[in-house]
């Protein structure tokens, strides 16, 4: 079994290698890391995945200029599962993955965050509208910060 400071000379070593991914699994261990899924100015060494999405539903309580959802509004908000680095595009030169008055599916990506070097994919677990977009690109968010108000339907 693979101790931290193991896993940690085993990423520095694929960070500097010409791999593009690689993956051990033994004796009940498993570890995947890749640098094809995206790519931004800081590497990603791993990246997270999960069976379910990231982020719940959950209804808007307050307001504020950043981060926080209307009052208003009865919507629901996708919030940060984690606190990280938040990119809303999947590279620095495309377009963002939601925009206001866009159309979301459960499962569609909505954001990026990073934390420690780990980029991980937050998904839609609503089918409806984005109505507001409450961050902005590499914003630094909290966890269970409001990133997204949307109208179901």
């Amino acid at each position: 079994m693979l101790d931290f400071n193991d896993i940690q000379k085993l990423m520095d070593e694929f960070n500097g290698s010409d791999m593009r991914e690689l993956e051990i699994t033994s004796e009940g261990f498993h570890i995947h890391l890749s640098k094809n899924e995206v790519s931004f100015e800081k590497p990603a060494i791993a990246k997270a995945s999960s069976e379910k999405p990231a982020i719940e539903a959950v209804e808007d309580v307050s307001a504020s200029e950043k981060g926080k959802a209307s009052e208003k509004d009865d919507g629901k908000a996708i919030k940060a599962p984690m606190v990280g680095t938040i990119y809303l595009k999947p590279e620095p030169d495309k377009d963002p993955y939601v925009t206001e008055g866009m159309r979301v599916h459960k499962g569609d990506i909505v954001c990026i965050i990073e934390a420690m070097k780990m980029m991980t994919e937050i998904k839609s677990d609503l089918d409806g509208v984005i109505s507001e977009v409450l961050v902005e690109n590499e914003d630094l968010v909290e966890f269970d910060q409001p990133l997204f108000k949307v109208t179901e339907g």
